[in-house]
C-alpha cells in the first residue's frame, strides 16, 4: 500500500514573490519530507489594508519563480474564488478533492503570531500540519491558546526579505536583483509594477 502524500501549502499574496519564499519552499521540502509544495497566492487577502496588485501578474511572477523545480505547483484555487481568500475555506475544498493526502500549512512567524485572528483557525488546525518558519529579527508574541497546539518549526535561511521593501525600491528606482529570482525582476520591469508611490502595508 502505498503511502499518502505530503503536500505543503504556502499562502501568501506575493506581491511579489521573492527569494525568501523560494528558500521558504526549499526548505520545507526537505525538513518536512514533502512530496510536493503547493503555491497558493490569494485572491483577495482580507486582513491586507493596502490595494493588492491584479492576481494576474501576482499568479505570472509566482509560475516564474517555481518554474524551476517540478515538485513546486502552482495552485489556483483562491484566485479564482470570489470574495475573500480564507485559508479554511481552501483546505477543506482540497482535502475534499484528494481526501488520501496530508496536507501540512507553512506559514512565517508573522503568520504564526497572528493566527489566532484567523477566520475558525481552530477548525484549520485541525486539518492539517502546522509548521512555522522563523524569520530574522525580534518575533512578535503568539496567543496561548495557539502554542498549545502543536507545530513544526522550518529552518529558515538567513533571508530577511519582504515584499513590501520591494515594492518601496523599485518605487525609488532601486536596484531588486539580490531579492527577487531573475524572471521575476525582467517581469516587474517589463510590466512597469510598483513604479508608483509604494503604499503602507504590512510586511509579506
Amino acid at each position: 500500500m502505498s503511502l499518502a502524500k505530503r503536500i505543503g501549502l504556502l499562502g501568501g499574496t506575493f506581491d511579489p514573490v521573492h527569494r525568501a519564499h523560494v528558500a521558504l519552499a526549499h526548505a520545507a521540502l526537505a525538513a518536512l519530507r514533502l512530496d510536493e509544495v503547493r503555491w497558493m497566492p490569494a485572491g483577495q487577502p482580507w486582513q491586507k489594508e493596502r490595494q493588492v496588485t491584479p492576481a494576474v501578474h501576482r499568479e505570472a511572477m509566482v509560475r516564474l519563480a517555481i518554474a524551476g523545480e517540478p515538485r513546486f505547483v502552482l495552485e489556483r484555487m483562491e484566485i479564482e474564488r470570489a470574495g475573500p481568500s480564507y485559508t479554511l475555506d481552501t483546505v477543506r475544498a482540497l482535502a475534499a478533492a484528494e481526501p488520501a493526502a496530508e496536507w501540512v500549512l507553512i506559514i512565517g512567524q508573522d503568520q504564526y503570531a497572528g493566527l489566532h485572528t484567523w477566520r475558525d483557525w481552530q477548525q484549520l488546525l485541525g486539518l492539517v500540519t502546522l509548521a512555522v518558519a522563523n524569520r530574522p529579527g525580534e518575533q512578535r508574541p503568539v496567543a496561548a491558546e495557539v502554542q498549545a497546539f502543536t507545530h513544526r518549526v522550518v529552518p529558515l535561511p538567513m533571508l530577511d526579505i519582504s515584499s513590501t521593501d520591494i515594492r518601496a525600491r523599485v518605487s525609488q528606482g532601486r536596484d531588486i536583483a539580490q531579492l527577487v529570482p531573475p524572471e521575476v525582476a525582467r517581469y516587474i520591469e517589463s510590466h512597469g509594477l510598483y513604479r508608483a508611490a509604494a503604499q503602507p502595508g504590512k510586511r509579506s
